[in-house]
């Protein structure tokens, strides 16, 4: 029988421990046959993924981002920032795909094409339990001015 120290001692996966993202992840499959037009729609995993790859399966663009785009706002107070701030990944045909390699307990793929679009997704999963993933936010994910203020500068004529 476990006591109360062991219980409280006993050591478990986090996401700062190397061991869940060395060993082969669970596997975790899903997908759509039905993304309407200007809908998102939200994956969340039982556990952390250490990995998601994401196949476009019709002939429209489908946006790949990790925070709700219906939740952060942008400058004139619509929930628009994730699309404004240009943070996401575009998929543009059929059969395009993208595999991310990072960590991450929930992903959303967004539809602004004016057609129906489809899409199947392939995640390994760590033994972390989601409870444990912060929430992705922040400069590159939802911040509409970060994407306004690069360094650009003219390529001089050689």
């Amino acid at each position: 029988m476990v006591d109360d120290y062991e219980r409280r001692h006993r050591y478990q996966s986090g996401l700062g421990h190397s061991a869940p993202y060395m060993v082969s992840g669970h596997p975790f499959i899903t997908g759509s046959l039905t993304v309407a037009d200007n809908v998102q729609e939200k994956v969340s995993f039982p556990a952390v993924a250490k990995s998601v790859t994401v196949i476009n399966r019709a002939d429209v663009a489908l946006h790949v981002y990790f925070t709700d785009a219906t939740t952060h706002v942008g400058a004139d107070g619509e929930p628009h920032a994730v699309l404004e701030g240009l943070h996401y990944i575009t998929l543009d045909n059929k059969k395009d795909a993208i595999t991310f390699d990072i960590k991450c307990k929930e992903i959303y793929i967004g539809n602004k094409s004016g057609a129906e679009g489809a899409y199947q997704l392939f995640a390994e999963l760590t033994s972390i339990h989601p409870n444990n993933m912060y929430a992705l936010s922040g400069s590159g994910l939802t911040d509409v001015d970060s994407a306004a203020n690069l360094n650009q500068a003219a390529i001089p004529d050689s």
